[in-house]
């Protein structure tokens, strides 16, 4: 029976572009994740690997123009979003390089033996090796930035692992060409250009997740597609690390102080991130506790002029945006819930922005009301109008983990007057990165960054954006009363390497 075909669909339109490839069988799998098994030796250099991150950089720089327009005929999100998304996944690629340069990452530890200690210690000495071959999972919303080039592959990369990258099928022929820059950029260094691979089809992800070489995997996408595969990455007889990115709905409460005193401002804003990229943002705030009240009412009318104002969308393909379609009727048909913009289908191909309103004590107890603590792809939000402090807590205490929550406080409150550090307290456990003021689209690379939360926001403690996303594809090993001669270089006394670490339980330039 011949492989299935793979076809680049133009969104927009719905009509097939080009077949770009055919699925992956188990055999192209196995074969695919062999080869990557057996680069990673090459990937043992740190120079090397640095210098793969800057090349695959400037390559995909080099060909912007391409790649952009690849990306757009597959998703239409547009040129001007995708610059940006490019530049984006070069600097992770360079930040990524730096973090390979300087080393800290390696967590270096020396403990010399010291027999007076009771009981005494042994020598020691710590660092952190590559798991081996990485399959990424490609998301839907960022073609680039969280697909072939991405976080996932750029991090797993500088660790020392060799990836397999599922496509996406919303974008293969922009994966395919990004592949290939990336495979180029390895042959310009020196290394095998397996280190890089790409495989397409469902159940090419399902097999690859069980692939016993296969030694950890990086997913960004829906709550059902990755509780699948993390589940089968528990089952195999051997499990891995999966490192999930699922779903999120991004709560953000604002008090009737911070409403008082800027509530245009907060509607604007608000209009403005749950619309960003046709509401297709991971970090899109999907769930607002506004005021009931005249304050709360100020901030709904800027929403609604701002709302209103956007323009009919496309959103990635045509079953999400059935999805966003039945989700919004199902949420708007249940009783309590008013639409003051009505979000759905705009033309054939396009969808409306709008929102949701809803008494919050509707939402405080379990009940038929449930669906709104759902995230809803695309560009709708719910806004839940609480009457005491009271519901407020009584929201907050039913959400799920999430990727972001975020608090708008008044000018006095952000002085420390008020409920604003208990507000802070009740959000903080409920996700991985907690703003106050601002919003939540837009994540930055930046080394502090996290990029994560708990379940369903994503399946373990780790980030998949900023220089510690790296720590996934790595394991500690430690080596004992190891003669010198022996060790690696790493962990030699007379650092050959010049890498940052701890000795003695001081940092190296405090120990002499």
């Amino acid at each position: 029976m011949a492989a299935a075909p793979v076809w680049s669909v133009d969104p927009r339109t719905g009509n097939p572009r080009e077949q770009v490839a055919v699925e992956s069988t188990p055999e192209e799998i196995d074969r695919v994740v062999r080869a990557a098994h057996a680069a990673r030796t090459a990937l043992a250099d740190r120079g090397l690997r640095a210098r793969l991150l800057r090349t695959a950089a400037d390559l995909l720089d080099e060909a912007g123009e391409h790649v952009i327009e690849a990306a757009d005929a597959e998703t239409a999100l547009g040129p001007v979003r995708l610059t940006g998304e490019l530049a984006r996944t070069t600097a992770q690629l360079r930040a990524f390089a730096d973090v390979v340069d300087e080393g800290a990452y390696l967590d270096v530890r020396i403990d010399h033996a010291d027999p007076d200690r009771t009981p005494p210690w042994p020598d020691l000495r710590r660092y952190k090796i590559p798991l081996g071959v990485v399959a990424v999972y490609a998301a839907s919303n960022f073609p680039l930035a969280f697909s072939v080039p991405g976080g996932d592959t750029a991090s797993a990369l500088a660790a020392g692992c060799p990836v397999v990258v599922k496509a996406h099928p919303n974008h293969p022929a922009a994966s395919e060409l990004c592949a290939s820059v990336l495979r180029r950029a390895a042959h310009a260094v020196g290394l095998p250009e397996d280190v890089v691979t790409i495989v397409h089809g469902f159940d090419a992800g399902v097999e690859l997740v069980r692939h016993p070489l296969v030694a950890a995997a990086g997913f960004t996408g829906s709550v059902r597609g990755g509780r699948a595969l993390f589940d089968a990455a528990a089952a195999r007889p051997v499990p891995i690390p999966f490192h999930g990115e699922l779903g999120s709905l991004n709560p953000v409460v604002v008090t009737e102080a911070a409403a008082a005193e800027r509530a245009e401002q907060l509607g604007a804003g608000l209009a403005g991130s749950m619309t960003l990229g046709e509401g297709q943002f991971c970090t899109k705030p999907g769930l607002v506790l506004a005021p009931a009240g005249d304050e709360g009412d100020r901030l709904l009318k800027s929403l609604t002029a701002a709302v209103s104002q956007t323009e009919p969308g496309v959103m990635l393909d045509h079953r999400m945006r059935s999805a966003f379609v039945e989700g919004v009727r199902e949420r708007a048909e249940l009783p309590g819930v008013q639409a003051p913009i009505t979000p759905g289908a705009g033309g054939e191909h396009t969808v409306n922005a709008g929102f949701l309103s809803v008494p919050a004590r509707l939402l405080a107890a379990e009940g038929a009301h449930d669906l709104l603590l759902e995230e809803c792809f695309g560009p709708v939000t719910v806004v839940a109008r609480y009457a005491s402090d009271a519901e407020i807590t009584a929201v907050l205490g039913r959400l799920p983990g999430n990727l972001t929550a975020t608090l708008h406080l008044s000018d006095a409150e952000a002085a420390g007057e008020g409920r604003g550090a208990e507000l802070l307290a009740e959000l903080t456990p409920l996700a991985g990165r907690v703003l106050v003021g601002g919003w939540p689209t837009g994540v930055a690379v930046a080394p502090a960054q996290h990029h994560g939360g708990p379940y369903p926001a994503t399946t373990s403690a780790a980030t998949s954006v900023g220089a510690t996303a790296v720590e996934r594809w790595l394991r500690p090993v430690a080596f004992q009363t190891t003669p010198e001669a022996l060790l690696p270089p790493e962990l030699r006394d007379d650092n050959p390497l010049g890498l940052p670490r701890r000795v003695d339980g001081r940092l190296a330039a405090e120990a002499s």
